[in-house]
């Protein structure tokens, strides 16, 4: 139970979402653990067009387990945008990438899909990526140096869900340049009360330059966006970092 010394706010109460930029999301239909089919893809979007959300990134998964080619996952995109009726929201397409095997074979090929640019570095395209839960890849950090290398700004993927990561990991990657994006749910309990602590001090440290709901299914989303969790510093504090 939330303590009573402080008003909460739920995501939904609290006017994050309104013009917001969702740099995570699983809503190309049917490609992998999110939503799968056109009408359910249809009915999340008209929802979280009224909710305010006004850009969409669409980053399926790449992963050896899901090995989504970029030639599928476009043209699955150019599907879902033709069927689209006065769409509320912008919609663009990237990946999530998974630093595997396979995305080191694609990435040798530059076959990436990825967001686009902050505005204060245009000229470096951010690439979404994620690791196990429990152990990070063999080469993580070589992985990470490398995509900057080749001219890419890797983005971190839900940084507080790693139960592997600790606060000298965190400096690391930012010092080296690597862009942590928080799941908007950590702060609400979904994924647990570690991520939420975590996220949480990530937060009020300065580490998060993006945020994304990381929606998979829009059901369980309104269900954790309307828990009253957030206090009005957290929201004051979230305000800036959406940035994309």
């Amino acid at each position: 139970m939330w303590p009573f010394s402080k008003k909460r706010y739920s995501l939904i109460d609290s006017g994050l979402l309104q013009g917001m930029t969702d740099c995570h999301s699983h809503i190309l239909p049917g490609v992998d653990d999110g939503v799968q089919n056109l009408e359910d893809s249809l009915r999340t979007l008209q929802i979280l067009g009224d909710l305010g959300v006004s850009k969409l990134w669409l980053t399926p998964h790449i992963m050896e387990d899901i090995p989504n080619t970029t030639a599928d996952l476009k043209k699955h995109f150019v599907e879902l945008t033709h069927k689209l009726p006065s769409p509320k929201i912008e919609l663009h397409l990237a990946a999530e990438h998974m630093l595997d095997g396979l995305f080191a074979r694609r990435f040798a090929e530059k076959d990436v899909l990825p967001l686009g640019a902050l505005s204060s570095a245009p000229a470096h395209p951010l690439l979404l990526v994620e690791t196990s839960y429990f152990n990070p890849p063999l080469h993580f950090w070589d992985m990470l140096e490398d995509i900057r290398r080749q001219g890419y700004t890797p983005v971190l993927a839900h940084p507080e869900r790693y139960v592997y990561m600790h606060g000298s990991d965190y400096q690391r990657l930012t010092d080296m340049g690597v862009i942590l994006q928080l799941n908007l749910l950590s702060l609400t309990g979904a994924y647990g009360e570690g991520a939420r602590h975590k996220a949480l001090r990530l937060l009020y440290s300065g580490f998060y330059t993006l945020m994304g709901t990381d929606l998979h299914n829009v059901d369980d989303f309104v269900e954790y966006a309307s828990e009253k969790c957030l206090t009005q510093k957290d929201i004051d504090t979230l305000a800036g970092i959406n940035t994309l």
